[in-house]
């Protein structure tokens, strides 16, 4: 059932405006007595997710118990990033997922089915797994909060993959990254129709069906003067809602480039990426727009690390991004990959298969250290005061010396491609 709808490519909804969507689908919906709030982490602050967690504060005040941020893989919070993404939101109602320990089994989907729907690609069971405040912790309502926007492993991000995923185990992570990583990225990102979100929504069907869960999905894009505002809100309990979120999605947030981009600089908010884990999105998100031997340069004065996690970490620092036929062989040879899929697909996924360069300018790991993962190295303050971020544009720009570029000032909230490399 869908609570609430709306939205369109020329809305812009006020924080008023989700407040009210938000009370309208709580208010039908009827009284709750113990509520459970999963919104993103900090590297969806743009989600709007925790403006809505705090109306439904305000709207629920004690009966909303916990509040269990979809971490996945991701470092724990902070108290600073909870103020500022929460506000007014009491730091006792957090809870850490814990991604190794904390979680539950739900069900199985059997191999014989991925098989069936990939190709033949993957044929391992999938386990539908979830931290156990999810299942065991005695709430009457569930609010998954987040974005749906493109993404790299599911197509479109959001619905159950927050809580497949975001509050998932080890293997359940693990695996459904790998089932992306050997489908194809580019057959996967911007559709939300693929072969892992049907293995996530086998699960709601037949394993989390007594799971009191609501959606609330909002899509975010760029009005005309490149600010990021709200463009939809979508409140229900089945895949419905997430059907609608994900086709105003694909046409606010992705652009069809008219020509394939030899030279594109994308840049990364230090308070949001400190990791290629996450900085990737650089990669991921503008992979089908670059030209064959094109150049993408990152800006990233918050890296400070390959992976969220110090084992993926380690695995990112010893076996690099060398590409699909290497990264697939160092799995077949090395139990601490088949143990890591997660870490596998990324390794797959951080690639540019040789088609094009990619050069990170960190600000706070070595040439030594970048050059060691098969990316380029440039220095963070000589390329900033050529490509300055404070007066490029998002899209097109002309150099001063003539030289074109094409600008993204924070790769996660699009999906850039060129209709050579992208078909529905």
């Amino acid at each position: 059932m869908v609570y609430y709808q709306r939205g369109s490519e020329t809305e812009a909804l006020s924080p008023e405006d989700l407040k009210n969507a938000l009370f309208a689908a709580l208010e039908k919906i009827g009284t709750k007595k113990k509520v459970l709030a999963v919104p993103p982490d900090y590297t969806r602050y743009h989600s709007k997710a925790g403006e809505l967690t705090a109306y439904a504060y305000e709207f629920y005040k004690e009966r909303l118990t916990d509040i269990l941020p979809a971490l996945g893989t991701h470092s724990p919070m902070t108290e600073e990033q909870i103020r500022h993404m929460f506000p007014g939101v009491p730091q006792d109602l957090f809870r850490i997922h814990d991604w190794r320990n904390d979680i539950v089994t739900l069900g199985v989907v059997p191999g014989s089915y991925i098989s069936e729907i990939t190709g033949g690609r993957i044929d391992y069971d999938w386990p539908a797994q979830v931290n156990k405040m999810i299942n065991e912790g005695g709430h009457d309502l569930i609010l998954s909060i987040g974005q749906v926007v493109p993404h790299e492993v599911i197509g479109m991000a959001n619905y159950n993959k927050n809580i497949f995923v975001g509050t998932g185990g080890s293997e359940g992570i693990n695996k459904s990254h790998f089932i992306g990583a050997a489908y194809g990225m580019e057959r996967i990102m911007g559709r939300a129709n693929n072969p892992v979100r049907r293995v996530l929504n086998y699960a709601s069907e037949n394993f989390a069906s007594h799971l009191p869960i609501i959606y609330v999905q909002t899509v975010i894009g760029r009005d005309d003067k490149g600010n990021l505002v709200p463009r939809g809100i979508f409140i229900g309990d089945d895949e419905e809602v997430f059907e609608m979120a994900a086709d105003l999605s694909i046409r606010v947030n992705f652009e069809m480039v008219d020509e394939p981009l030899k030279k594109v600089v994308v840049y990364l908010d230090p308070s949001e990426f400190k990791s290629t884990w996450l900085g990737n999105k650089s990669i991921y998100r503008t992979r089908m727009a670059l030209a064959d031997g094109g150049e993408l340069i990152v800006l990233a004065p918050g890296l400070k690390e390959f992976g969220e996690d110090k084992t993926i970490d380690r695995l990112i620092r010893k076996y690099g991004y060398f590409g699909t036929p290497a990264t697939l062989k160092a799995t077949e040879e090395n139990q601490e990959l088949r143990d890591n899929l997660g870490a596998a697909a990324h390794l797959i996924h951080g690639s540019s298969e040789d088609r094009f360069s990619i050069t990170y300018c960190p600000g706070h790991l070595s040439k030594k250290e970048i050059e060691s993962v098969n990316f380029k190295y440039a220095d963070l303050e000589e390329m900033t005061k050529r490509y300055n971020p404070e007066k490029l544009k998002d899209g097109k720009n002309r150099m001063p010396d003539g030289e074109e570029i094409f600008y993204i000032s924070n790769p996660a909230v699009g999906l850039w491609a060129h209709k050579d490399r992208f078909s529905d």
